[in-house]
């Protein structure tokens, strides 16, 4: 397929904010494309060559784009570094150069989507000595042949900055009418930009839409979803099945005020676990090889030998898929460590023997997905539970979830103090009859804090600090997702509750210097950075703000804690902010007291 006319489809994309434009542009185009192709196109498309599930990046800077820039157009370093300043976007500047280039280059051969795709996918499998010339001439290759909007996106997709604003909604639902929708005779009105539905076409929609996002949740590559909705139809998407080894999306859980409201969310009687202050881990084993994931799908299992080797010893079965915590555990006072205190081992690659015997964890595990060939998606919580128990062998290191079964509040409120006193966030409650939905946060379970909700949010920019603070960035800009459209909106800044001495906590040193190698660009002191930075921060109230994309703002955020466990996929949305800006009027500040 030609690469012009995905590069179409990007100019498309980016001359629009409208969502249901979007959707109706993509669709259109996954219509075009051969079945043998979806697996080229779609993660172009996304401006990615990995599945969200693989954690490898095309890991390109801007000095080795530059190189291929000068190698491809043979202009002077002097007139692209003027263009680069006067656009600030080196994929308009490769654009522009390219323009004059063409003149001279009229048998360059016309590109093809598999050849951008294989050339970009090279760049991050290629290694070793002489790996930064073969990068430079691999992007080369592609900007000798490329139309200026070709280039323009070829640059852009290299720098995983493609700026098109296609999010997982916009994709999911795009897929949704490419291939779904005929049989409804649901037909875009761009006129009204509205998809013209009537009740019942509208709950057929939603129920096929629900279907599209269930198989994205159990196999997190939205070339698989496409391939399948292309070739087999919905039915095919309905019985997507779990492959241990491919971490899913971890079911979500909304919050409850208190016992009460769980009670009424969850029925009588319900299950009650510890909701522990550790990070989530999903596990899995298959082919004799145990893998960990985040929920985040990234793989820590080299991070955690010791998880690996409780797993192995005291867990039954050849192949399974578990849902646990990872807790820090202090054997001397015999009480949970913080969650902060133990993050530093997801990001740990040396030192890891001597980590984990200074950071110990425990396991903690609470569902089952899959067990010996077979999904437990479909089973009950009860059930879930049940073979969990017939299948490990507790001991020191690693055990089921405490927990309790009642339909008695002041029970359940005991078991909830007791929570609390052992250095625990909360508790979770469970219905017992609820099944497993990965991705979503569905009535099948609750959880209960003491304390106002917390966001995750991600850092898209920062600013440069003034007088001690000067050599550190020292306010950020932080952003939550649209719910619709996928798209980062900023939410507010933050620069309080980071600490000026590493040994206080985490600093505005450590983070400068994860923020620096992401930086995007810079005007002045103010800096824009990739959003692959989570953090978790308290607030006093969320504020309606037309000064912030997300119509709101949080008045005196703090800084809590990294989340070095969850990724763009985990952030809060424009949706939790609603619903927690809707509800802190009468809010009384310790939830089930």
């Amino acid at each position: 397929m030609r690469y012009a006319d995905l590069a179409a489809v990007y100019d498309k994309l980016f001359s629009t904010t409208k969502r249901l434009e979007k959707i109706t542009i993509v669709a259109a185009f996954l219509k075009t494309v051969p079945a043998a192709e979806i697996k080229t196109v779609v993660p172009l498309l996304r401006g990615k060559v990995f599945p969200d599930y693989d954690e490898r990046h095309i890991g390109v800077a801007d000095k080795l784009v530059i190189k291929a820039i000068l190698q491809a157009t043979g202009t002077t370093e002097e007139k692209l570094a003027a263009l680069w300043k006067e656009t600030g976007d080196l994929g308009e500047t490769a654009a522009r150069l390219v323009t004059t280039k063409k003149q001279a280059t009229l048998f360059s051969q016309q590109l093809t989507t598999h050849k951008v795709f294989t050339n970009i996918h090279k760049l991050a499998t290629t290694i070793g000595s002489g790996s930064v010339d073969q990068k430079t001439a691999l992007i080369a290759e592609l900007l000798t042949s490329a139309t200026p909007t070709e280039a323009r996106y070829v640059v852009r997709t290299v720098l995983e900055d493609l700026r098109v604003g296609l999010g997982d909604g916009t994709m999911r639902d795009a897929i949704m009418q490419a291939y779904l929708c005929e049989e409804l005779g649901i037909v875009y009105n761009a006129d009204k930009n509205d998809l013209g539905l009537d009740d019942e076409k509208r709950k057929q929609y939603d129920e096929l839409l629900a279907v599209v996002q269930e198989a994205y949740d159990v196999q997190t590559d939205w070339t698989v979803v496409a391939t399948i909705a292309a070739e087999k139809g919905v039915d095919g998407l309905r019985n997507v099945e779990l492959t241990p080894g491919r971490p899913v999306k971890v079911m979500l859980y909304q919050k409850a005020a208190n016992i009460t409201a769980a009670f009424d969310t969850v029925g009588k009687p319900a299950a009650f676990e510890y909701k522990y202050d550790g990070f989530r881990m999903q596990i899995h084993k298959t082919g004799g090889v145990i893998r960990i994931y985040t929920r985040n799908l990234e793989e820590v299992t080299t991070q955690f030998p010791d998880v690996v080797a409780l797993v192995k010893s005291n867990v039954t079965g050849d192949d399974f898929i578990l849902d646990a915590e990872a807790i820090g555990w202090n054997m001397t006072t015999q009480r949970f460590v913080p969650f902060q205190e133990i993050s530093q081992r997801i990001k740990r690659k040396h030192g890891i023997a001597a980590m984990a015997n200074e950071l110990p964890v425990i396991v903690v595990l609470f569902d089952l997905l899959a067990y010996d060939g077979r999904s437990f998606l479909r089973t009950t919580y009860t059930e879930r539970r049940a073979q969990l128990a017939r299948i490990v062998t507790h001991k020191d290191g690693i055990s089921l979830s405490e927990q309790i079964v009642t339909d008695d509040e002041t029970a359940a409120q005991r078991f909830y103090h007791t929570s609390l006193g052992k250095g625990n966030e909360g508790i979770m409650a469970k219905k017992l009859d609820g099944l497993y939905q990965p991705g979503a946060r569905v009535g099948s379970g609750v959880k209960i804090k003491p304390v106002m909700e917390t966001l995750d949010v991600v850092i898209v920019g920062a600013e440069w600090g003034e007088g001690k603070r000067g050599k550190w960035l020292a306010s950020f800009t932080v952003a939550v997702q649209d719910q619709g459209t996928g798209e980062l909106v900023e939410i507010g800044h933050v620069g309080t509750g980071i600490k000026e001495k590493a040994e206080e906590g985490v600093s505005f040193a450590q983070l400068t210097e994860m923020l620096l190698p992401h930086v995007i660009s810079e005007d002045g002191r103010a800096v824009k950075v990739t959003p692959t930075l989570v953090i978790e921060v308290a607030y006093e109230e969320v504020q309606a703000s037309p000064t912030y994309s997300s119509g709101y703002a949080l008045r005196f955020p703090r800084f809590v804690r990294l989340r070095a466990d969850r990724g763009l996929m985990d952030i809060s949305t424009t949706e939790d902010v609603e619903r927690l800006y809707s509800g802190q009027r009468g809010r009384n500040g310790r939830a089930g007291i």
